[in-house]
């Protein structure tokens, strides 16, 4: 690929890399099925239909190539390996369409084909990707396997190359962590609704697997256990493939803003156990999607918007949890941003916030994060915050020298026996909220300095300390746009 002038960069081969896998992947699994479906003397009709399966245009070695090759991928009409004129493979992979209503198999391959286009100039280097990938064997458990942690390396040298994709790409031992400590239960619907990649969800799948001894439990594992959403057609095709491999046979992701559901016609039955999510921020969304929102919790936030729909995702009977990843603006904003965290701490139980130093998240942003922790089985009362120390000898993370799963482990083992220490400390969630006499929420700030630590200096360059202030100085502007649009709304 790296010979193919189309191609500029890792951010252009995986997905092409992805997809031409994808194809692959799906008529092994489609083989499998139709030598199942003949063993019980049934008949079984796949997804992808002659001439366009893979074995019907890929799998002869010496087959189409060239600019034929070329052709029939991507124009609307040519001549097809079978001799017939009709649809080139993207066109008609792109108008598949699932049967009776029903969204299946055929809509997700639609789905993820109407946000690609072919990328690779050379037809020749073309057929000699897809004679390679014709040798992997995606029916060999051991080859999934190893297949599986290739691809999740592949994601993560593509956020280093570009840092636009980082945002698809939440740290692995950050993910591990929040899996661990949520410990999602075999039996439980867990969701994230802006799984870029789907590292949570893989990691997910990988530690309810372990609970599925039966081939009941695996069926309840494979058939109604892990849900995401996704807004962007690359990571939706990256998670697609990331969780093909780890084991999903059918994954249940839905293209699309998650935002874009009213937070009022959310009922019990689109509930979930557990969510677990590290959504956008920064960013400002479209009128339309602010219009799904109470007119007084509109928010040029998506953090804040995504808080909203967590809170309102979660089911209330049982033990609903969350943990979330949260820019640092979201502890300490006023206005809208408090009511929104008022709302949290008097209708769920905030019981943990983990505060992350900086460099976490690079290369894609400096920005010191938070995870918080909480659930339906209560209002909130004691907060317990942990404090992730800074790398022993060096001032922050970084993309070559990055946070790792054991650096976490002290805080594994406090999360198990809480303690107050130098690292942990906690504080009466009640008086957190600060409200006027007529009740409205004034102020709301969980931005609570560590009182253990001994006012330790600060030691950050000008440089750090300069994006320390803009980063502050974007929230103030925020809250500066909440109050605007509140005003203009009163008249």
């Amino acid at each position: 690929m790296r010979k193919d002038k189309g191609l500029s960069g890792d951010i252009d081969r995986l997905p092409m890399l992805t997809w031409i896998m994808f194809l692959k992947f799906l008529d092994d699994m489609e083989h499998i099925e139709e030598e199942r479906a003949d063993i019980a003397g049934k008949t079984y009709r796949g997804a992808i239909e002659a001439p366009y399966r893979w074995r019907d245009w890929a799998a002869d070695e010496g087959g189409i190539t060239g600019p034929d090759l070329i052709d029939f991928l991507t124009l609307e009409k040519t001549t097809r390996p079978d001799g017939s004129i009709g649809p080139g493979l993207f066109a008609y992979l792109r108008n598949l369409r699932g049967e009776n209503g029903m969204r299946g198999r055929k809509d997700v391959i639609a789905t993820v084909f109407r946000g690609l286009s072919n990328r690779m100039e050379s037809g020749y280097l073309l057929r000699d990707v897809i004679n390679l990938v014709d040798g992997i064997h995606f029916d060999s458990s051991e080859e999934i396997h190893t297949l599986g942690r290739l691809y999740e390396t592949l994601l993560r040298e593509m956020r280093d190359a570009a840092g636009d994709s980082g945002e698809f790409y939440t740290p692995r031992p950050i993910v591990r962590f929040m899996v661990e400590v949520t410990d999602p239960q075999l039996g439980e619907t867990i969701l994230d609704p802006a799984c870029g990649t789907g590292g949570f969800l893989t990691e997910t799948y990988e530690h309810m697997a372990k609970q599925a001894d039966t081939v009941e439990k695996r069926e309840v594992l494979q058939s109604s256990s892990i849900f995401g959403g996704e807004a962007k057609p690359l990571p939706f095709l990256l998670v697609q493939m990331n969780l093909l491999l780890h084991g999903l046979e059918a994954p249940k992701i839905t293209p699309g803003n998650s935002l874009t559901v009213r937070l009022s016609e959310i009922g019990d039955r689109d509930r979930v156990n557990v969510i677990l999510t590290n959504p956008p921020f920064g960013g400002e969304e479209e009128t339309g999607i602010l219009n799904n929102f109470p007119e007084d919790r509109r928010t040029a936030e998506t953090a804040l918007l995504f808080l909203q729909l967590i809170m309102r995702k979660l089911k209330r009977k049982g033990k609903g949890r969350a943990a979330v990843v949260v820019p640092h603006g979201v502890l300490f904003g006023d206005g809208i941003a408090a009511r929104i965290k008022a709302d949290l701490l008097k209708n769920f139980n905030l019981h943990t916030v983990v505060r992350l130093p900086e460099g976490v998240f690079a290369p894609y942003t400096d920005i010191a994060t938070n995870i918080i922790f909480f659930d339906t089985e209560k209002k909130t009362d004691d907060i317990w915050f942990y404090e992730q120390p800074k790398p022993e000898g060096r001032k922050k993370y970084s993309k070559t020298a990055p946070l790792t799963y054991d650096e976490l482990q002290p805080c594994l083992d406090w999360w198990r026996d809480r303690q107050e220490n130098e690292r942990a400390w906690k504080v009466q969630g009640p008086n957190i909220v600060k409200t006027d006499d007529a009740g409205r929420v004034m102020a709301c700030n969980l931005d609570i300095k560590n009182p253990n630590s001994g006012g330790v200096a600060d030691h950050r360059t000008p440089t750090e300390i300069i994006a320390s202030i803009e980063e502050k100085e974007q929230a103030v502007f925020s809250i500066l746009k909440d109050i605007k649009r509140t005003l203009s709304e009163m008249g």
